[in-house]
């Protein structure tokens, strides 16, 4: 009998030990799943500006938000609470997440006060009590979206969205994602402040039903005030809603990458500070198309100054000399380069917006001319050079090629880690 009890003992010490790698596998192959809610949508307009209406600037930046994500992080789910100007009851927003088993919900909203075209900046915000008025004020105004449903009474309790004593089942209220959440909060709150040069209203709680049921880490995020003209100017324009993705988007990054390193020891999330990952090729293009005038005259001057062929000669120079995209090395290891500027035509080798800068090259892509400088297969050399030149280009980020075409950047340094270490 105690013969035949070592046997099944080691029958399944070896079962164990066979399978265990197999399900550590599948567990590391789950894919993140991050659920980004556009707060409001169809007859739901949320905060009214003098120019627009909260809904389209929530959708603008959480499309943004999950386009960002979806190209980089290719181990990351995005769910969408809404994809369009619809309307979605507030517990079905929690649902989809719930549903999604997501690891991170992500609400965006565009904060407002009534007769008060001062107040500005961006705040985010967890589930808790409301430490003041002004918190709880805010609180309302989300949650008061429910009235738009017919049975809200029924759906949500009973719950009052204007009445100050609906609000008392939040103060004793346990979140054990509390810490996880104020902890993005804070890094939303970072970026905002040092990427995205916001005004800074800090992080804070307050009762919010959208966050009440949702059974995970959650924020909601309030982008600006639609109330303020200048900041409701901002919302609106393409180069603001891409920073402000942009922000939410590093944020992210840096919260995925310490969860993972928190999950299993280790990660392979680059950190936006290694990649600036965050900034976008699309703040290039909405500068550009903000330029396009001033650019047709400086065209225009070059034209009159020089021959009609100049610029084109410097371009058939640059071809010449191998100066025009590629990458291409002979061992085919990628090529990292830092993208300056883009343009909707070529420039000439002395134009201001190149700011002096030589051996600078170009490639094209939708019908773009997009400048890049630095170009080297060595990725920390690249990243020391865009620091050199950070000053005169901000909003310079780091892009690779391989066999002569563009290849995703965190791939890339994968890559030139791996050949590195060998």
């Amino acid at each position: 009998m105690k013969l035949y009890k070592r046997h099944i003992l080691y029958i399944c010490i070896y079962f164990g030990l066979f399978f265990s790698p197999f399900c550590i596998t599948s567990v590391e192959a789950k894919d993140f799943v991050v659920v980004i809610d556009a707060g409001h949508g169809g007859h739901d307009p949320g905060a009214l500006g003098k120019i627009s209406k909260e809904k389209t600037i929530n959708l603008n930046v959480a499309l943004k938000l999950g386009k960002q994500i979806k190209r980089n992080c290719p181990d990351v789910k995005v769910v969408y609470t809404r994809e369009r100007d619809v309307f979605i009851p507030l517990d079905r927003r929690a649902e989809i997440a719930n549903n999604a088993k997501a690891d991170l919900f992500i609400s965006i909203h565009t904060n407002s006060v009534a007769n008060n075209r001062t107040a500005k900046g961006a705040s985010t915000w967890t589930l808790g009590l409301a430490k003041s008025d002004a918190n709880l004020e805010v609180a309302k105004r989300e949650n008061s979206v429910i009235l738009y449903e017919s049975d809200y009474k029924t759906r949500y309790a009973g719950f009052n969205p204007n009445s100050a004593e609906s609000y008392i089942i939040f103060e004793f209220m346990q979140d054990k994602y509390m810490s996880q959440s104020v902890h993005l909060a804070s890094l939303v709150q970072k970026e905002f402040r040092h990427t995205c040069k916001r005004a800074d209203r800090g992080v804070h709680q307050a009762g919010f039903l959208v966050l009440k049921a949702s059974a995970m880490p959650s924020i909601l995020v309030e982008l600006g005030f639609i109330s303020h003209p200048e900041e409701e100017r901002y919302l609106n324009s393409e180069v603001g809603s891409t920073t402000l993705a942009n922000g939410i988007f590093r944020a992210f990054l840096s919260y995925k990458r310490e969860h993972e390193i928190r999950m299993t020891g280790s990660s392979r999330t680059i950190l936006p500070e290694e990649t600036d990952a965050g900034r976008a090729e699309e703040t290039n293009t909405a500068q550009e198309k903000a330029d396009t005038t001033r650019e047709k005259v400086n065209l225009l001057r070059e034209t009159a100054q020089k021959p009609a062929a100049s610029v084109t000669n410097n371009t058939r120079t640059k071809q010449n000399t191998g100066k025009v995209s590629g990458g291409q090395t002979d061992n085919g290891s990628p090529v990292f380069k830092i993208q300056i500027l883009t343009s909707s035509r070529p420039l000439a080798s002395n134009d201001k917006r190149l700011k002096g800068l030589k051996d600078v090259e170009y490639y094209q892509e939708g019908g773009l001319y997009k400048y890049t400088y630095g170009s080297s297969t060595d990725y920390n050399k690249v990243i020391r050079t865009k620091r050199e030149i950070a000053p005169k280009f901000k909003d310079a980020f780091i892009i690779a090629f391989k066999n002569g075409k563009k290849t995703n950047v965190s791939a890339a340094i994968e890559e030139f880690k791996k050949k590195r270490n060998k």
